[in-house]
């Protein structure tokens, strides 16, 4: 399937979201396109570490989205 991974950073005082990146992928199932999405994080060049991520389908459906851990990268709160 076809994917649309967003990353962007959140403001903490408003809920802000600010897109700092945008990749689209190919992935055979959802727990795939997770997988990528959590390594494309760690190595895309991003002008700023994003704070969570959201995954869609080309018509924008959202699948997956979660906060990210600034320590380690992984995966924090998540919600489909």
């Amino acid at each position: 399937m076809k994917i649309v991974i967003e990353f962007y950073r959140i403001r903490p005082q408003d809920d802000a979201h600010a897109v700092v990146g945008r990749e689209t992928e190919e992935a055979v199932d959802l727990d795939a396109a997770i997988e990528r999405a959590l390594a494309l994080a760690q190595t895309l060049d991003m002008p700023q570490r994003p704070d969570a991520l959201t995954i869609t389908d080309t018509q924008g459906r959202r699948l997956h989205s979660c906060t990210l851990d600034k320590v380690s990268g992984n995966r924090g709160r998540s919600s489909p």
